[in-house]
């Protein structure tokens, strides 16, 4: 049994050109995917996390920095996206380069990534609804929108916004993919007119003192009843590490290559926009946020405790521009569904490339006979996440789903690199320029940002990754197409 076997190049192409899926996605219905997924927790939910926790003002630079390790993975991404354009991304780019077992921890850690981003989403978007029906004076019972965890009552509780929420996602998906990209494009105009509104309708609201020290001196607080390390050059680096998770977005488009209409070009063309406009974007509005408001007013133990759950909305009503709240807190509930949408087909595609490479069963590859969709592993995917969404607290689902990024971050790169060496013939639509640098420096920071997350994310990730090779050495070995051609 060779753990180390590699799928052939030429096996992905016939795979493209055998596989049911319908190409129906343009360059720009793939970038729409890529902003769809990016634009939503990092600044409608994480920025108010990442400033209290973290960095302060310096939260600006928190996306530099992640969106710095970002690129260097974005790049990977794209050489790997030109050669293998199929859906399964950085765990189908492992198993034509490195072989069976990273591929499949990669794909397990893939797993993680979109599944906990999807349960952190459903969380957020239910803050962000709990708002919205506020705002129009309407209330939900708090047994009915908070986690055990978080509830203070006595008896059963439960996010029930949360749990709806990706049931009726899930109804969307299994009906077409076409179908969902549409209702994305629509949502992400939606967005990003929100966000250009909040960058420049928050300038004017800016009190440049909230800025100083725009790198608050190092210190500890507590947080969950524990006591962490915040701010400093530390916090900064912490913070990129916390709101990593905004950032899978691009990593999703690389999903989607098996119902792209030219994969090779299309692909790495979206990857590269969609990142590049939202890192902007993120920059942008963490440095209005902080300034209309003082970092510390984002206390979740405070007068407003949904401070930390819907910031930016939190923001403008603290600035006196209830109006503004309205516009934000619409767009940001509408907003997160295609966020949630776009990690959900991710996840679902993941599930379909493992499974038609026998490493999970075939159920999570059978496709729809009218709307050629993987209905079944949607369906799967969609009631399990809608279960732990709503019982589970939203800070360790987006530090688990920010490991899971890192993690397949960091081999995408080692993978590019490896197989610029061992196939340097290979054709290649798209070459990461200076590979041997930007695939240095993009495991180096990855790393760092793993390191650089909260302990529970890092057990928990752990023994994800541990649950894994159990899972891989009891059954995926054995059934394995590669290493079983005749079973």
């Amino acid at each position: 049994m060779n753990l180390f076997i590699k799928k052939p190049i030429e096996s992905f192409e016939s795979d493209m050109k055998k596989s049911e899926l319908k190409r129906v996605l343009g360059k720009w219905s793939l970038t729409a995917i890529g902003i769809g997924a990016i634009i939503g927790g990092g600044i409608f939910v994480l920025t108010g996390t990442g400033a209290y926790y973290h960095a302060g003002p310096a939260l600006a630079l928190s996306f530099v920095f992640a969106g710095i390790a970002c690129v260097f993975a974005a790049l990977c991404y794209s050489e790997f996206a030109s050669m293998i354009p199929v859906e399964g991304s950085a765990y189908a780019y492992a198993y034509g380069t490195i072989g069976e077992l990273f591929a499949w921890i990669i794909g397990w850690g893939l797993i993680l990534e979109y599944a906990m981003g999807s349960m952190t989403v459903a969380v957020s978007w239910s803050g962000y609804f709990n708002k919205l029906l506020h705002l129009f004076n309407l209330e939900l019972p708090l047994y009915l929108t908070q986690d055990p965890s978080s509830y203070t009552g006595n008896g059963f509780s439960m996010n029930l916004p949360a749990t709806l929420i990706v049931l009726l996602v899930t109804a969307l998906l299994v009906k077409g993919t076409k179908e969902a990209a549409k209702a994305n494009n629509i949502i992400v105009i939606m967005k990003v007119t929100a966000v250009l509104f909040v960058i420049v309708a928050g300038a004017f609201c800016i009190h440049v003192s909230n800025w100083h020290p725009f790198i608050p001196e190092a210190t500890t607080i507590i947080r969950e009843g524990k006591s962490v390390d915040a701010y400093g050059w530390s916090g900064v680096f912490s913070g990129a590490a916390a709101i990593f998770f905004a950032y899978v977005g691009f990593d999703a488009v690389s999903t989607q290559a098996g119902e792209a209409i030219n994969p090779k070009k299309d692909v790495p063309f979206a990857i590269v926009a969609s990142l590049l406009v939202c890192t902007v974007l993120y920059i942008l509005v963490s440095l209005v946020l902080t300034g209309m408001i003082n970092y510390t007013d984002f206390n979740p133990n405070g007068s407003y405790p949904d401070a930390i759950k819907a910031p930016v909305a939190y923001a403008f009503q603290i600035a006196g521009m209830n109006w503004a709240s309205y516009i934000i807190t619409i767009a940001a509930t509408v907003g997160l569904i295609s966020v949630l949408m776009v990690m959900m087909l991710g996840q679902s595609r993941i599930f379909l490339g493992m499974s038609k490479d026998g490493l999970i069963p075939k159920f999570f590859s059978d496709l729809h006979s009218t709307n050629k969709t993987p209905y079944k592993n949607t369906i799967f995917i969609g009631v399990v996440i809608a279960l732990v969404a709503g019982f589970t607290p939203i800070s360790t689902l987006a530090d688990m789903t920010s490991f899971g990024t890192l993690f397949a971050f960091t081999m995408v790169c080692v993978a590019v690199w490896l197989l610029r060496v061992r196939e340097p013939n290979l054709q290649r639509n798209f070459k990461v320029p200076a590979l041997p640098v930007i695939a240095i420096l993009g495991i180096l920071i990855n790393t760092v940002l793993m390191y650089k997350l909260s302990e529970d994310a890092k057990k928990l990730s752990a023994a994800w990754l541990a649950i894994g090779f159990v899972v891989y050495f009891l059954y995926s070995r054995h059934h394995s197409k590669l290493n079983n051609p005749k079973h």
